[in-house]
């Protein structure tokens, strides 16, 4: 039985340190925040930089509860924060090909929610992943890729969103 217990606290701690570690490789500092405005004005579907890929994030939030200032949520790639979006938006940048981790994180003080993935980019391609919120106040948040068709049709009814990280 204590043989048992000392493999099971090994590994829940090889596990902690696992995702811990995904998330330091992912993610940014804790303390940056960013200011987010909205751009109207439609845009087409950019094409990728020659030899880098395109990514594209899209948020779809189901409720939005202006009175609370909206959804924002920060954008990490490879440890790195690239930007936020906010309601129901996008955001996209290019990067070089190979592996990148990416983190999407709530901007927000009352709930962590942080979710992880990881992709392997194709220069020439393009890449979209999606952030979900059913319920902003239940703090759920769905991340992951999204069909190109799903993510070109949210682009082309929602608008840009601009960041740029609070002083």
């Amino acid at each position: 039985m204590k043989t048992a217990l000392v493999v099971l606290l090994f590994a829940v701690s090889v596990f902690c340190q696992g995702s811990a570690a995904a998330a330091q490789q992912s993610c940014g500092p804790r303390n940056v925040s960013f200011e987010v405005r909205l751009d109207d004005a439609q845009h087409a579907p950019a094409k990728p930089e020659p030899g880098k890929a395109l990514v594209y994030f899209v948020q779809d939030v189901v409720e939005v509860h202006y009175y609370l200032g909206g959804v924002a949520t920060r954008i990490a790639l490879d440890g790195v924060w690239v930007g936020a979006v906010k309601n129901n938006s996008y955001f996209s940048f290019s990067v070089a090909p190979g592996e990148h981790h990416v983190c999407v994180d709530r901007q927000t003080h009352f709930a962590d929610m942080t979710e992880l993935a990881h992709f392997t980019a194709e220069a020439g391609k393009t890449y979209y992943f999606r952030m979900r919120y059913i319920d902003p106040k239940a703090a759920a948040l769905l991340f992951g890729p999204v069909d190109r068709d799903q993510a070109l049709y949210m682009i082309a009814s929602d608008p840009r969103s601009i960041s740029k990280p609070k002083k």
